[in-house]
């Protein structure tokens, strides 16, 4: 006897009810319960401008800069320079307007296999280690990673993750400050202003084909269905936080990789840290780390455990977490 319609509908909705539960299941059970801030030996110091090795101080500290910069790099000796050299300008060009300004890079090396570390040291010797540190990471943790650990020995009042290839006009940060700036009063001095790209979609849907577009759209909306409403583009390379919110929401990190700014975002937004969103100038480099279909897959499977881990209480908000 043939199975009616009826049946064979109830046995689907059972099979993905299955696999619904299943997946949550290993969601569960396959996460970190805290996130990673553990650092080697090697990752605690910073070569001073005697050649000595210097600690590393922490975002605990009281702040004694105006603006930290933090730059995440991997294999980035080609194209840091270039960054760097238009960044450099134009924070060297508001100091001499401002002589009280203050501000300091933290290149972080993420275990690279090239020479990104002696380029960025270069630029230390130059400056000095006051305006310039580098952190070398023994292995690789990807670019959340490399972003928390470069944000948490942090001494800027403001901290703001610049992407190493420039992709973003460094001038914009005047436009995202102003931004940041206009959420005041901050809610315990906490709030985060993001470049975006939103505005540039429709020329980029009109370069790229049909499925990089279809990937783009498929991401968006599992972003926001799954995790952060309210901002368009999560994954702009150059947001800029109080030195209170980037405390509160990078030592609740977990994610380590490029859906690092989603679960960032959702952090701030289930601690009701205020957010703002503002377009700013972006130019596609070359020699990008993301390739589409891997990357996109990746962050898809990132996004939809990070909802799961949350919900399951896998992941918990605990924002006292200090580096050791």
């Amino acid at each position: 006897m043939q199975p009616c319609l009826c049946e064979v509908i109830q046995l689907f909705a059972a099979l993905a009810a299955l696999l619904v539960v299943l997946i949550i299941i290993i969601a569960h059970v396959t996460a970190k319960k805290m996130p990673n801030l553990h650092r080697s030996e090697e990752e605690k110091y910073f070569i001073s401008d005697n050649g000595a090795k210097e600690q590393f101080p922490s975002i605990h500290d009281t702040p004694t800069k105006d603006l930290t910069v933090v730059v995440p790099s991997y294999n980035e000796e080609t194209r840091l320079p270039v960054m760097m050299a238009e960044a450099l300008e134009f924070l060297q060009k508001r100091q001499k307007a401002q002589p009280s300004y203050s501000y300091e890079f933290i290149i972080v090396d993420d275990g690279s296999k090239d020479k990104t570390t002696e380029v960025a040291l270069d630029y230390s010797k130059r400056y000095g280690c006051d305006k310039v540190r580098v952190l070398t990471l023994t292995k690789n943790r990807g670019k959340g990673g490399a972003v928390r650990m470069g944000v948490l020995v942090s001494r800027g009042k403001t901290i703001l993750m610049a992407d190493a290839d420039g992709a973003t006009k460094f001038q914009d940060i005047e436009n995202v400050e102003k931004e940041l700036n206009r959420l005041k009063p901050w809610p315990d001095n906490m709030a985060i202003s993001c470049g975006s790209r939103a505005h540039l979609e429709q020329e980029s849907i009109a370069k790229r084909s049909m499925f990089r577009t279809f990937l783009m759209h498929g991401f968006h909306f599992l972003v926001w269905f799954l995790c952060v409403r309210g901002v368009r583009d999560t994954q702009c390379g150059f947001k800029l936080f109080t030195r209170e919110a980037a405390l509160r929401t990078f030592s609740a990190l977990h994610v380590d990789r490029w859906a690092f700014d989603v679960e960032l975002l959702y952090i701030a937004q289930c601690l009701k840290i205020p957010v703002a969103e503002v377009a700013v100038n972006w130019t596609e480099i070359e020699g990008s780390k993301l390739v589409p279909f891997w990357s996109w897959l990746q962050m898809g499977r990132d996004l939809l455990f990070i909802r799961l881990r949350y919900l399951s209480r896998a992941w918990t908000i605990d924002t006292t977490g200090k580096l050791n």
